[in-house]
């Protein structure tokens, strides 16, 4: 029954976003309570899905709602919350989770939130095939072949979006050449060994790359759009360093003015101070520019879990709810961008969905 009327009241906001400023005689907004009413003389076998999910009920209060155009999830009271709860993958995605845990704690969560950072890939698997997380964090989408991994242990993976990243292109403090390049540019900063080979005004210094491990999402996803999929050029690049610890990357272009890097832009708003941050085609990565996908290298940040996992673990049902309902309390502060309404709503809605309701 829960999931009819909530259904009803999903196309309902969508048809209001559809026509806003269309046929002023239509009447949504009356739609989902008249289709509410006549639900209600649906058969008793169906007002048996409302209890298909009891033990996510203990965690949750109350129904999902519309306002304004955003779905609100059940409220989680965090001090209801029992059992342990364990995630790993992204080290993009990790600050973000680490400062949504942190809060969930803080509002009274008692139990433990592993959050291991090990890159998406690495992440994927420890989810996908030896089936050890019950949430794996992700600045790709999941991959064909690891969906597959995760079939044949028995889990569906649901995507959450969860939030918005700029990859920073980030070099020392005391290089003042190079401060806006072309994205041709950009591939030959990691594949060239000068910098006078990629502009022949620039220094004839050899470059030294710091990089995200080949397990990583950020590598994935620069090599998707720098080197159109192909991760010869980058890997076989001399002077070349690659790590799945960002912090490891911060320190190793913070050591050196030919040096270069590329991480999250988390990671660069914390070291702001210590690193310069490159524009792409003359555009800088801001909340503007992400929003408008003007600048060349904004891409979606994830959570994945499951709906067994979910239903037969009311903790991870409540965790990933919190998360979706309060990433935006924290997300501008850890340094990335909010997702869109429109892409919070369908993560919320596939949250309501392996929840039965």
């Amino acid at each position: 029954m829960r999931r009819i009327i909530w259904s009803i009241l999903l196309i309902s906001v969508l048809a209001l976003a559809a026509c806003s400023g269309g046929n002023p005689e239509q009447q949504p907004a009356t739609e989902a309570p008249a289709a509410a009413e006549a639900a209600a003389t649906e058969t008793t076998a169906e007002s048996a899905e409302a209890t298909e999910a009891p033990a996510a009920a203990e965690t949750t209060e109350g129904a999902a709602t519309v306002e304004e155009g955003e779905v609100a999830l059940p409220e989680v009271d965090p001090l209801t919350v029992e059992g342990d709860i364990v995630s790993a993958g992204s080290s993009t995605v990790f600050p973000l989770a680490e400062a949504v845990a942190e809060q969930f704690n803080d509002e009274g969560y008692a139990g433990t939130v592993t959050i291991d950072s090990i890159g998406s890939g690495a992440g994927f698997s420890r989810f996908c095939e030896a089936g050890e997380t019950d949430v794996s964090n992700a600045s790709r989408p999941i991959k064909d072949s690891e969906r597959e991994s995760c079939k044949a242990i028995g889990r569906d993976p649901i995507e959450f979006r969860v939030g918005t990243d700029a990859l920073a292109v980030v070099t020392n403090p005391e290089n003042d050449w190079a401060t806006d390049v072309t994205m041709e540019e950009l591939a030959a900063l990691f594949t060239a060994e000068k910098w006078s080979d990629v502009n022949p005004d620039w220094p004839e210094e050899n470059i030294l790359r710091y990089i995200p491990g080949t397990d990583s999402g950020t590598f994935d996803y620069f090599v998707e759009e720098v080197f159109d999929k192909d991760p010869e050029p980058i890997l076989s690049a001399p002077n070349t360093q690659l790590s799945e610890d960002d912090n490891v990357l911060v320190i190793g272009v913070e050591g050196s003015p030919y040096a270069i890097g590329f991480f999250g832009y988390a990671y660069y708003n914390e070291n702001a101070d210590k690193l310069n941050i490159l524009n792409i085609e003359s555009v800088e990565p801001s909340f503007d520019t992400v929003e408008s996908a003007t600048y060349p290298l904004a891409r979606p940040l994830f959570i994945y879990s499951d709906a067994t996992i979910m239903n037969e673990k009311p903790q991870v049902a409540a965790y990933v709810n919190y998360f979706l309902s309060h990433v935006n309390d924290v997300i501008e502060e850890v340094g990335y961008f909010p997702a869109s309404v429109e892409a919070l709503n369908q993560s919320k809605t596939h949250w309501l969905e392996a929840m039965g309701q």
